[in-house]
């Protein structure tokens, strides 16, 4: 459908004439008086007839409009934005710093994400699969029961204990991370995804300098697969964990020292 521009904008020039003003020295205290009084000022603008032309503004809308008009949606609009995503190894996806789950089944799959102010809802091939309330508690995850595996058997090959055997093979700071790791979610699945992102880190780098950047994380409390391969990235596993030195004292006129504060001695006024 097109419109011719000039007639739209004589059409708002004729609202501006009709009903603002009008309406230009009356005072009004709520919306709905305000709402009233444009309500009954447009049905008479619609109904006053035409200078050229037979009938009025409502009598062609309801010839030539209201035929063609179909029914109102039965849910009002409501903004939502769209958004694509991986389904990860423990079967959520993140949006907006939140994990949603999905069935296990679609674990690698990309889907369509559309979220609203109070509503995430998944799509796999046009085909909802998954609908949640939104959160927006950071990091943290919404799970449904249902999407679990009944028997485990997508994380089988990496269950816990696995993941556990395989991080001690490469250092006791390296299992410690792990461990941390799975004891901060609320389901251990959860913390496959940085646990099997080190796991990864491992085929890059030699075993020492994961061993030696997993007891940073530790040592730091930075336990998470972004902050390991920060660590290898930066080299920062090669540096030593030594606390830092103590920063020399400032000397200053102004600065009293221990003795100002020491009871066997007077203190001078300054």
């Amino acid at each position: 459908m097109t419109f011719d521009k000039a007639k739209v904008k004589a059409g708002v020039l004729v609202v501006e004439r009709w009903i603002v003003a009008a309406l230009r020295h009356r005072k009004f205290f709520s919306l709905a008086e305000l709402n009233q009084a444009i309500r009954e000022l447009l049905a008479k603008l619609n109904e006053r007839p035409f200078r050229k032309r037979e009938g009025s503004r409502a009598t062609l809308f309801a010839e030539l409009d209201r035929p063609a008009l179909g029914p109102l949606p039965r849910e009002r609009y409501e903004f939502h934005e769209w958004s694509r995503a991986r389904v990860n190894i423990d079967y959520h996806v993140e949006f907006d710093r939140h994990y949603y789950s999905v069935p296990y089944t679609l674990v690698g799959k990309e889907v369509e994400l559309r979220a609203t102010l109070t509503t995430v809802e998944i799509f796999h091939r046009s085909e909802r699969v998954a609908s949640h309330p939104r959160s927006h508690q950071p990091y943290q995850a919404t799970t449904v029961h249902e999407h679990r595996p009944k028997s485990h058997q997508q994380h089988l090959a990496w269950p816990p204990s696995r993941l556990l055997h395989w991080a001690e093979t490469v250092g006791r700071a390296t299992a410690q991370l792990f461990a941390e790791i799975l004891k901060s979610k609320p389901h251990p699945e959860m913390g496959y995804r940085s646990c099997l992102g080190i796991l990864r880190l491992g085929q890059r780098y030699a075993v020492e300098r994961l061993e030696a950047a997993a007891r940073r994380a530790v040592a730091t409390g930075a336990c998470s697969y972004r902050s390991v391969k920060s660590i290898l990235e930066r080299g920062l596993d090669r540096e030593p964990l030594d606390p830092p030195a103590a920063r020399p004292p400032v000397e200053h006129s102004n600065l009293r020292g221990a003795a100002y504060f020491d009871p066997s001695e007077t203190p001078r006024v300054p």
